[in-house]
């Protein structure tokens, strides 16, 4: 709604009426004079994107609440938050890193951006938090978490955190400036909310969202308590967020400069931004010493064997991956193991392959940490934006053009290819790491045979995805078909490995499914590879 400002207090607010132009813009009618725009915004959003509000918490990213005006985007905006009326939440605190003009102890009061791209990149939580302070080369950092139960905050190793969290952005800014270690923030916050269920985080250029569960925080006795695999998980998010602080939102694809809010901003480079971040996210893990060298591998173990287990990898390259995120990646169906590649997790395995081969090249004098600083020197401290030929110009500076052959026929291949990286090879032969396959039993052969994912529908078995080439695909089950029985063995979700192992001795299998509440029978020869 608009309203008119009045000129005088004898003069009451009109009324305007807005005209919509399209999806998100509104035209207020030429010669209107100042005015007031007021909006309602439905908050229910617990993940971190939108927005959210009840009695307990608020949480924002302005993009959400706070409208653009078109030509104006470019001139200093100011952001007051006021208090909230309910007498139960006069302790709630206001927390971002959003510039302060005048605010009372508790956060609430003006704000200021130098522009509507800088207010946006400033997320604002709202509640009582639990809060962590360290500093990291002279850097103040913070951590703030909400959603505790009350025993929770007690409980709450807050030494652990503010420890492991140091060492993570510490390895983070050495990793960048290893001369003079220097951030290129004058303060972060981590905004963490501890949900019953949830994982995530969205970065920002000195702070981030973060969502978790809550049992993957650390509680009790920091000197007794070993790490759980749930907190490492934690601290490979908060080192994923905060590794993004030089690596996109400064290292920056020149597509999205500027950004362009009202269409799609397409990028060939998402392998490289979210790849290398989700290479080095474990790694700074391992560097810093809050995980092991086992561990690390077994964390690498996965994601590889995540990548091998969809058939997409075969389909779409990593390049295609990053330009159709719009409306392939964030658009998820039941065939997209088969259709897409996780630019996450193979580009990930892009980083490790290229850093192995650039090791190798160098006598292990260089590696992919050089190639990484020449980006932040050559673009993230200049803020030029990068283009598809700029990864070229920064491993032929650092690595040498003796390079070059290897790494076109690496980007040809894994990059803009749908090659598999031949990690079996490189890493016993480059980094001395044994790779050996595991001996998959029976259940565990015929799981993978089946090429199919499932889930419990009240006590049927629930199809949700069917790959290419597996078994199912061949008896011609579909997402949302309910299997009954497999070789007239009634299964249940808890019942289906037991179901599966009995058939060790079995030539045929044979499915009895209901699709749309019709019972239909399919039956196959049971090979296994």
């Amino acid at each position: 709604t608009a309203f008119t400002l009045p000129k005088n207090q004898a003069e009451a607010k009109k009324k305007i009426a807005l005209e919509r132009l399209d999806n998100d813009r509104w035209r207020i009618p030429k010669g209107t004079g100042p005015c007031e725009i007021i909006t309602t915004v439905y908050a229910f959003d617990q993940s971190v994107r939108t927005a959210y509000l009840d009695q307990e918490r608020g949480f924002f990213n302005p993009t959400s609440l706070c409208l653009a005006v078109e030509g104006q985007a470019h001139l200093p905006c100011s952001l007051a938050i006021a208090p909230p009326h309910d007498q139960t939440n006069k302790q709630w605190q206001v927390q971002t890193t959003l510039r302060q003009v005048k605010t009372d102890a508790n956060g609430f009061g003006f704000y200021m951006a130098k522009d509507y791209a800088d207010l946006i990149d400033h997320p604002v939580a709202l509640g009582q938090f639990e809060a962590i302070e360290w500093q990291s080369f002279g850097t103040p950092h913070r951590m703030v978490i909400q959603g505790l139960t009350s025993e929770q905050s007690e409980l709450l190793d807050k030494k652990q955190l503010a420890d492991d969290l140091q060492r993570i952005c510490d390895a983070t800014i050495r990793l960048f400036e290893p001369r003079k270690p220097k951030s290129p923030f004058k303060q972060y916050l981590f905004i963490g909310n501890a949900a019953l269920d949830g994982y995530g985080g969205l970065e920002h250029c000195d702070s981030t969202a973060l969502l978790c569960k809550r049992d993957q925080l650390p509680y009790g006795d920091h000197s007794t308590q070993r790490p759980k695999k749930s907190y490492e998980e934690f601290l490979g998010l908060c080192s994923h967020e905060y590794f993004h602080a030089w690596l996109v939102k400064r290292i920056q694809a020149k597509a999205f400069q500027p950004y362009r809010l009202n269409e799609r901003n397409h990028t060939r480079l998402l392998w490289l931004f979210e790849g290398f971040t989700s290479y080095y996210d474990d790694l700074q893990l391992m560097r810093s010493g809050c995980i092991g060298v086992e561990r690390y591998l077994d964390l690498l173990s996965n994601t590889w064997n995540g990548v091998l287990r969809n058939p997409g990898r075969t389909k779409q390259s990593v390049a295609d991956s990053s330009f159709d995120a719009w409306t392939k990646y964030y658009q998820m169906n039941e065939n997209t193991p088969n259709a897409v590649v996780s630019y996450y997790a193979k580009g990930s395995l892009i980083a490790l392959g290229l850093d192995l081969l650039i090791r190798q090249y160098s006598s292990n004098q260089q590696s992919l940490d050089n190639v990484m600083r020449f980006l932040w020197k050559e673009h993230g401290k200049t803020r030029i934006g990068i283009n598809q030929y700029a990864l070229d110009l920064a491993i032929s500076s650092t690595i040498g053009i003796g390079f070059n052959k290897t790494w076109q026929r690496f980007k040809r291949d894994y990059i803009n290819g749908t090659q598999d990286l031949p990690l079996q090879i490189w890493l016993p032969q480059i980094a001395n790491i044994e790779v050996a396959q595991k001996q998959a039993n029976f259940t565990e052969s015929i799981k993978l045979a089946l090429g199919m994912r499932y889930t419990d529908s009240n006590g049927w078995v629930k199809v949700t995805h069917v790959l290419d080439g597996g078994i199912a695909q061949q008896v011609g089950l579909a997402p949302n078909d309910l299997i009954g029985s497999i070789n007239q063995q009634r299964i249940t979700n808890p019942r289906m490995d037991q179901v599966l192992g009995s058939l060790v001795s079995s030539k045929k299998i044979t499915f009895h499914y209901f699709r749309q509440d019709k019972e239909h029978q399919a039956s196959t020869a049971l090979k296994l590879d």
